[in-house]
């Protein structure tokens, strides 16, 4: 497999409040990685490990303070909660916002509307301020964005966990379709079972830096084991 994105050592630093100025926080140490073309990766890790700020230098919205990242020449979708949506835009402008940000025309958008209206099932509220979405709202209508646009690697941040069971099942199907079609994934998640039914490999993180990278069942079993001791 080809190497789509690729960190070599990275840090990324945030500044903290302290009495002494200049104080920082490294939530990434010294991270190398190798994100090869078509891989189901799984992340895991206790909170505050660094899982989510991976996600997002990976999304090239965080730039490391220390290290290298190198990409292909690809489209890269993070999926969260946190989407950046803006509030009093509706559903449909904010669909057609993100579709925008990753580089499709706009007739291109258009196309795409109705599947995502009908994907997220937000019947009259698809035309409303996404201000007045739930967080389940919010998530049914970014994961159909992500999956009409076609992204080459798709980032999921703790998204197969929350919604209700009907939707769960259904953006495990639509992740499995994007597998089995060549979509390189990237999954944050509390759930290992869902790590290991839908990932190849895991990388386990702790304060900042990769503790273990390999197969799932490898790398699952000694996470379990040191959260028992």
């Amino acid at each position: 497999m080809d190497s789509v994105i690729s960190l070599q050592q990275v840090g990324v630093a945030f500044s903290v409040q302290r009495r002494l100025r200049g104080a920082r926080h490294w939530a990434l140490q010294d991270v190398s990685l190798e994100l090869e073309r078509g891989r189901r990766l799984g992340v895991v890790g206790r909170n505050g490990a660094g899982k989510s700020t991976l996600l997002r230098v990976l999304a090239g919205i965080l730039e490391p303070d220390r290290g290298r990242i190198a990409r292909a020449d690809i489209s890269c979708q993070l999926l969260s909660l946190s989407l950046g949506f803006v509030p009093h835009l509706s559903g449909r402008d904010n669909a057609i916002l993100c579709g925008l940000r990753l580089g499709l025309r706009r007739r291109e958008i258009d196309t795409r509307l109705a599947a995502i209206h009908d994907y997220a099932e937000l019947g009259d509220f698809f035309d409303q301020p996404v201000a007045s979405y739930s967080n389940g709202m919010l998530l049914r209508l970014g994961f159909s964005v992500a999956l009409q646009i076609q992204p080459d690697v798709l980032l999921l941040d703790e998204l197969l966990a929350v919604g209700d069971a009907e939707f769960q099942r259904k953006s495990s199907q639509a992740i499995h379709e994007r597998i089995h079609a060549g979509t390189t994934v990237v999954l944050v998640s509390h759930d290992e079972d869902k790590i290991a039914d839908l990932c190849d490999r895991v990388l386990w993180m702790e304060q900042g830096r990769s503790v273990m990278y390999g197969d799932c069942a490898t790398v699952l079993a000694a996470y379990r084991a040191a959260a028992k001791s």
